[in-house]
């Protein structure tokens, strides 16, 4: 598993979003078909073939969206969200496997940015990126996809 940092560019996006403890993370590949159900519904998509899920991760509960990039934001569907992820700095890896085995994905990030001394920044989105040619899942049951911490800038 290659792990680097990288800068992203600014993106805007529109999807659902949802809100729960980590007890209901069940409820998570739900979204992405009720989301790709209501693509059709999102004005101004982008050409990249692939969903963005932003997301915050605290003590105790998780805010979870599933989204499409989008040129512009400026008609919202109902029971949507729209918001712009600003340019940021993110350590980078790809995970490839098993729902069981997304959070020793996490972990082997984690123990990396502490290696090599990244501060993870609690205060922006993490992001899972779904790209088309990844289909999720594959017909044994397992993900692949992109993984963005945020990190504040590199501790001397």
């Amino acid at each position: 598993m290659g792990i680097q940092v990288i800068e992203r560019e600014e993106i805007k996006v529109v999807g659902i979003s949802w809100n729960g403890t980590y007890s209901e993370l069940g409820t998570i590949p739900g979204l992405f078909a009720k989301m790709i159900d209501r693509l059709e519904e999102v004005s101004h998509q982008t050409k990249e073939p692939f969903l963005i899920a932003p997301f915050h991760d605290r003590e105790t509960e998780v805010t979870y969206y599933v989204t499409k990039p989008v040129e512009k934001i400026d008609e919202i569907p109902e029971g949507m969200v729209g918001f712009t992820i600003p340019s940021k700095n993110y350590v980078f890896t790809v995970h490839k496997g098993s729902h069981e085995d997304i959070e020793k994905t996490y972990q082997k990030v984690y123990v990396w940015m502490e290696e090599y001394g990244y501060e993870r920044d609690y205060s922006a989105l993490s992001l899972e990126i779904f790209k088309e040619e990844y289909k999720l899942p594959s017909a044994l049951g397992d993900l692949h996809y992109e993984i963005y911490v945020p990190v504040k800038a590199y501790k001397e």
